[in-house]
């Protein structure tokens, strides 16, 4: 069986279901061209827990877990079924691993998971399930969760860790005088994730420009260390190129294991 990728996807606010900017069409264009993949894993900031939490729903409904946005936002669905067997697995890798970790069969998608994955897998025809963050979970715990996970990539799930590149929600969609500052942090992030840098994503918070204005809390940033930890030596990344949403959300995101056609591929979503 071919190992599925590992991405970090940037899911900004819950309208990127309905306005797709850049970054839609590119995971639109992505998800076209994932080929092995039976399942996929999803870890959003939107789901934290006391130790990690893994859904076992059979049938996940679709959570609205947000207030003030347009109407038709609460009438979108995203009907994947769960993956209950492969969840169990995932419990077993985490156990072994040292977390404190347990079964929930009545969680629903959160919109960390279900927005992008209205882009990537517009079909909702793959099974999808989420693993929770812990609430004490830091830089290295992250990578240690997706390490943790990684040998799923094996079994052909897509290990995906939802979040946003740049998240201050005091000025989203605000008169920032010098909004700039999110893309000094993006393209830093850019440039050590396509370095291979880990030493450096995993002390962002003292080396990266802006590091604690684009990410007052950490929750939004893990996801990105949670798929880094996913990957394997070797692989190549790549950058999805996402621009920026509402002033100061940037949305750009990354793949590990992803075939080599997929640079061209994104290029063309553009």
């Amino acid at each position: 069986m071919t190992r599925a990728p590992a991405l970090f996807v940037s899911h900004g606010s819950p309208m990127f279901a309905l306005q797709p900017g850049q970054l839609g069409p590119r995971l639109r264009r992505l998800g076209t061209g994932l080929e092995g993949v039976r399942a996929v894993l999803v870890v959003s900031p939107h789901w934290q827990s006391r130790g990690v939490r893994v859904m076992t729903t059979p049938r996940p409904a679709t959570v609205h877990d947000f207030g003030g946005f347009a109407p038709e936002l609460y009438q979108l669905q995203y009907p994947a079924a769960g993956a209950p067997a492969i969840a169990n697995d995932a419990i077993g890798l985490l156990a072994a691993a040292g977390f404190d970790v347990a079964a929930d069969a009545a969680r629903g998608y959160d919109h960390g998971a279900w927005v992008p994955l209205r882009h990537l897998l517009p079909g909702a025809d793959l099974p999808v399930f989420q693993v929770s963050m812990p609430h004490d979970l830091d830089t290295a715990g992250a990578m240690r969760l997706g390490a943790a996970l990684a040998p799923l990539r094996e079994q052909g799930v897509l290990i995906v860790g939802s979040g946003s590149l740049t998240h201050n929600l005091h000025e989203f969609r605000r008169d920032i005088r010098d909004p700039e500052y999110a893309q000094q942090f993006a393209s830093w992030v850019d440039e050590a994730v396509l370095a291979g840098d880990a030493a450096s994503l995993l002390d962002y918070r003292r080396r990266a420009p802006q590091a604690q204005r684009a990410h007052p809390t950490e929750e939004h940033y893990l996801p990105l260390l949670v798929a880094l930890g996913a990957s394997h030596g070797g692989e190549t990344p790549l950058r999805i190129p996402g621009g920026i949403t509402d002033g100061v959300l940037s949305m750009d995101s990354f793949g590990w294991g992803l075939p080599a056609s997929a640079g061209s591929g994104l290029a063309e979503a553009a």
